[in-house]
């Protein structure tokens, strides 16, 4: 389908650019999902591409991408291969956040971008600990970080670990010895006492290989401590650069649209005299999947466009960032679920890529932030006002 949504050329050219890649990697997604394997040949892919430089600030030898050209980006790759969209869009938002927010000392991000400029380095933010679960919900993580001399010295575990197996760098959320502060360590995966334990078995999203990150004893210079949580004036600002998250879903939504309309268009049962794109109930199916899919991309596109055009009321937008995760990926679900009721029994085969959409949505209603969360911020919001 044709991408309404690009405002100018630099951004068409960028999702033509990702559409060819994701076309590609869709080849290999139901191979990943059922095998469990992480998607390495799709991040060579990625890499060779430069894609993992897209949000690195231009004057740190990055693309430069802002929010709004990030979300098309992901969309698009997400209709290729769910996973691996997903799993990049950690590394990518991350990026984004630090230079947006200006978060850390200049010189310790300037030499995150070398790595992952010239290295082609990837990182991911490892926060969620099996005790405290999403750091969504404040909890303190029992990962430690103890100053040892000059250096530091973490021990504990994460998981959801996207892309552990492929990480280079993992930005580690601590506590800091017995306070009650919270740091975040720049840690390198080729240290000692820094592995993976194989813990991702799921149904869904299973490409993205989550594994838990172990930190044994880990050795850091002291210039790995590179941020600490809640000291910037800055963090009064919502985490846009989670809109990433509706961004996949939707772009698996729009596959299975795609596959839907496809199926009806050509599928000619002998009781028909065309095929079933005629039948009244499977037009309206279709344009039940259109409602939904406008309606969250609308929403979508609408409010990260605020976020790029109006910096000035970024600190007042995160009740609508909220509301566009809970609406875009329920959206998703919905799509997918009608796409399956439009191609009937037919997408529970093994071998139907439905079946993987439908799982793979599903892991969007369970990425922050939760909808119980979201009515609550709007719920309080509006007596707030009142």
């Amino acid at each position: 389908m044709s991408n309404s949504f690009t405002k100018n050329e630099c951004q068409q050219a960028l999702v033509e650019k990702i559409g060819r890649l994701a076309d590609g990697f869709s080849e290999r997604t139901a191979r990943n999902d059922e095998e469990g394997l992480f998607p390495f040949e799709n991040f060579e892919e990625l890499k060779e591409a430069d894609y993992l430089a897209l949000t690195v600030p231009k004057e740190q030898g990055g693309q430069g991408a802002n929010l709004y050209d990030f979300l098309l980006a992901q969309e698009r790759l997400a209709q290729g291969d769910g996973a691996t969209a997903l799993s990049i869009g950690w590394h990518l938002g991350s990026i984004l956040e630090i230079a947006e927010n200006k978060s850390w000392d200049p010189t310790a991000f300037e030499r995150l971008c070398k790595k992952v400029v010239q290295e082609k380095a990837l990182i991911n933010r490892a926060a969620t600990e099996p005790a405290t679960g999403s750091p969504t919900r404040g909890g303190m993580p029992q990962t430690t970080a103890v100053e040892d001399g000059s250096n530091w010295i973490l021990n504990g575990r994460k998981s959801f670990t996207s892309m552990a197996v492929a990480l280079d760098y993992s930005l580690v959320t601590a506590r800091i010895g017995d306070t009650d502060k919270k740091g975040v360590f720049l840690a390198d995966h080729n240290l000692d006492g820094v592995g993976v334990e194989a813990t991702w078995n799921t149904i869904s999203m299973r490409g993205t290989r989550s594994d838990d990150l172990v930190l044994n004893e880990v050795v850091l210079d002291e210039d790995a401590f590179v941020e600490e949580e809640g000291d910037q004036a800055d963090y009064r600002f919502p985490k846009a650069w989670l809109l990433h998250i509706p961004a996949c879903y939707l772009g698996i939504a729009i596959a299975a649209r795609n596959y839907a309309v496809k199926f009806a268009s050509e599928y000619k049962p002998n009781s028909l005299p065309g095929p079933i794109k005629e039948v009244p109930e499977v037009q309206r199916k279709i344009g039940e999947m259109e409602l939904e899919l406008f309606k969250a991309r609308q929403v979508l596109y609408g409010v990260a466009a605020k976020w790029v055009e109006e910096p000035e009321k970024r600190a007042e937008l995160g009740p609508e960032l909220a509301a566009v995760k809970h609406i875009a990926t329920n959206s998703a679900n919905n799509i997918v679920d009608i796409a399956m009721r439009i191609v009937g029994a037919r997408s529970l085969g093994k071998n139907n890529p439905l079946q993987q959409y439908y799982r793979d949505v599903r892991a969007g209603l369970h990425n922050p932030p939760m909808d119980d969360s979201v009515i609550s911020m709007l719920a309080k919001r509006a007596i707030a006002e009142y």
